[in-house]
């Protein structure tokens, strides 16, 4: 399979023309995947254009891709966000990472009543540091759409997105299933919502499905908040035809 890189100069690129890789993704492509002249390589600029063509040159400060042909993808619809409660140790991006390989359209990061991990002040440099995730992600996985990280979000913020939009709380003492419920809302977005350890607090719960949102559970086990939206990222991507 061809080694996939993204950089905006492939938002105007069209077969024929040349695009020029250069710094980090230069030297990733030349040093740390050894990336050869005349190899097959994919690119793209991570809002859906995606290019495919071979390398005429190769060096850790320049890498040169000739266009051989250029698709527009059209940007999934429904999406399906993701919204991610900060967890203690790597769980939290451990769960980015796997939702971004497995198709989520947008991560949103909350902080949670019972969230053991505080941004606070950092919170810049934590939505930095998932959007690295992201990145890395989506050219592992050859995605033509990198998802887009939202700044910190507060239990008050999903409560507004929840009025517009099919918002799922994943609740393991929920009665109704992810497979059985209703996902589409007329010109809304799909919104899965994970806890962090300990659950969803039971005021959260309550402020959430005031606003609309309803509970469902993945099976009969409890899953850790770094693979519970993973999974749930599955069944939904079979339900809406995307798999």
């Amino acid at each position: 399979m061809a080694l996939h890189f993204v950089t905006d100069a492939a938002a105007a690129a069209h077969p024929g023309d040349d695009v020029v890789l250069d710094g980090a993704e230069a030297h990733h492509a030349a040093v740390v995947r050894r990336l050869r002249v005349d190899e097959d390589v994919t690119v793209g600029d991570g809002r859906g254009v995606w290019l495919t063509g071979r390398t005429t040159t190769v060096s850790p400060r320049e890498v040169v891709v000739r266009v051989d042909d250029r698709r527009d993808e059209p940007a999934p619809q429904p999406r399906i966000l993701l919204a991610q409660a900060l967890a203690k140790g790597d769980r939290d991006e451990l769960a980015v990472q796997a939702a971004t390989e497995l198709g989520v359209d947008a991560i949103l990061p909350w902080q949670a009543e019972r969230s053991v991990s505080r941004w606070d002040a950092k919170a810049e440099k934590g939505v930095a540091r998932w959007t690295t995730i992201v990145r890395e992600a989506s050219k592992q996985a050859h995605r033509a759409w990198i998802p887009e990280v939202r700044p910190l979000a507060k239990t008050a913020d999903l409560v507004a997105l929840a009025a517009d939009n099919r918002m799922l709380l994943l609740e393991p003492r929920a009665t109704e299933t992810l497979s059985a419920t209703e996902l589409v809302a007329a010109g809304g977005d799909v919104i899965l919502v994970v806890g962090p350890e300990g659950g969803i607090a039971p005021g959260e719960l309550a402020a959430l499905e005031g606003a609309g949102a309803r509970p469902v559970r993945l099976g009969r086990t409890v899953l850790r908040t770094s693979t519970a939206g993973a999974a749930a990222l599955a069944v939904v991507s079979v339900r809406l035809g995307r798999w």
